[in-house]
């Protein structure tokens, strides 16, 4: 395993900014793998940079002095992709005036990168399993086998098992790409590297069309940290070149950016408003959700008390009850609602027999000797700590993923800087 250095040795060689620990994890398998002839499937979500890794393995590769191909699969037209892959003969079909060699025989010896490979037509995915298993293929038009000696190494945006399940893309041929797989991190999971590449690419526009970089103000710089990036680098690369050019007041204010970010993909992940000093702050809406129900149940125990107590009023008779008959209607509807939020069966009616007649001064325990309300008998205060439930998530999360922070993070909803934070607020390191 690489240490730290080398990562980053390898990240100015290769022009890639960041310290986020998914992003080195990738880096490191990538020149671990280099060394051997395995086939690597690249997966990352459009934008994030996939096409560096292949550069990385084969200039850490044996094959560094030979062809480096990268073909987009997505961006050849079906009709003629297996001859831009493997090559025609003259005549095999019309416009086919000469013999010509396809990337596999450029490649021979090199490493050839199949971007977008999910793209591929079935026709031509067969073609290239018996590429990957035997080293051979044949061209169009002829009936002749060529060996080649061709490292492949794949990327796609697709979800492959979708993909698979769908009939469009062949399991064999999957697995045969994916001997070591490679997942790119997006940038939205990258925390503070987000505001690295900004400002990478400003210096890099400054130094284009001279002129002074651009900056942030602190909450355009929540705001870039807190956007989504649906368009991933790629995205955020275009979003600082359209400002270097286009603003003339160098700070760029919240508004400003707002303005070249795309409406739809402006929504619940931008940072909340910064409350009131007082105020609670929530971090995801799960805090939310936990605080909302905290202050119901705390609202229905103090409602069931104030009931219990007007119910243990001293020398309470079934007269007086019947005398304030509208009221036990009252009660009856509260009581009501309490069950309809606890999703209780019972309602608070006598049963079956009751007496509610006068008769001689009977006593409150009588009249609960008939009514199924044992609930209200005692009061209990129930502790039900927010602050409690989250450790507690945070903690089983932790344990469901052995203490892969990134893992936790995600099935928890919230960042990863977010999660640090908490284990640390909570004493869980």
């Amino acid at each position: 395993m690489m240490n730290n250095s080398e990562i980053q040795s390898v990240k100015n060689k290769f022009g890639i900014v960041g310290a986020d620990s998914a992003l080195n994890r990738a880096i490191d398998v990538a020149v671990q793998v280099a060394s051997t002839d395995l086939s690597v499937l690249v997966t990352g979500e459009s934008g994030v940079g996939k096409e560096r890794f292949p550069q990385i393995i084969h200039q850490y590769s044996a094959r560094k002095h030979n062809k480096y191909i990268a073909v987009n699969c997505g961006a050849i037209p079906e009709g003629t992709i297996d001859s831009e892959l493997f090559g025609h003969v003259k005549g095999s079909f019309t416009g086919a005036t000469s013999d010509r060699k396809g990337y596999f025989e450029e490649a021979n010896g090199g490493t050839i990168f199949l971007d977008e490979v999910g793209e591929l037509p079935l026709s031509t995915q067969v073609r290239l399993l018996r590429v990957l298993e035997a080293g051979e293929y044949m061209k169009v038009g002829s009936s002749e086998v060529y060996k080649t000696n061709v490292r492949v190494v794949a990327a796609t945006n697709l979800d492959m098992s979708r993909a698979i399940s769908e009939g469009r893309f062949r399991e064999d041929l999957y697995y045969r790409l994916n001997t070591v797989p490679i997942s790119v991190p997006p940038l939205r999971q990258r925390g503070d590297d987000i505001y690295l590449l900004f400002r990478k690419f400003a210096t890099d526009f400054a130094e284009k069309y001279k002129m002074p970089a651009v900056s942030l103000s602190a909450e355009a710089r929540m705001l870039l940290l807190h956007y989504p990036w649906p368009g991933n680098v790629r995205q955020l690369k275009n979003v600082t070149e359209q400002i270097s050019v286009l603003e003339t007041d160098r700070e760029i204010s919240k508004e400003t950016l707002l303005s070249y970010l795309p409406a739809q993909a402006v929504g619940s992940n931008l940072p909340m408003v910064t409350p009131a000093s007082g105020d609670k702050s929530f971090n995801s809406e799960r805090e939310i959700l936990y605080q909302v129900l905290f202050d119901m149940k705390k609202d229905m125990n103090d409602l069931k008390k104030l009931v219990n107590d007007i119910m243990r009023g001293a020398g309470m008779h079934v007269e007086d009850m019947q005398m304030a008959q509208p009221e036990m209607h009252g009660y009856r509807d509260i009581r009501h609602s309490i069950d309809d939020v606890q999703g209780l069966e019972t309602s608070f009616q006598p049963e079956q027999g009751v007496q509610t007649t006068p008769v001689s001064s009977p006593s409150v325990t009588q009249i609960k000797a008939h009514r199924d309300i044992q609930d209200m008998e005692e009061y209990v205060e129930e502790n039900f700590s927010l602050e409690d439930a989250e450790k507690d998530m945070i903690k089983k999360a932790l344990e469901k993923h052995n203490n892969k922070r990134k893992y936790a993070a995600q099935d928890l909803k919230i960042s990863e800087r977010t999660l640090y934070r908490k284990i640390k607020q909570y004493g869980l390191e």
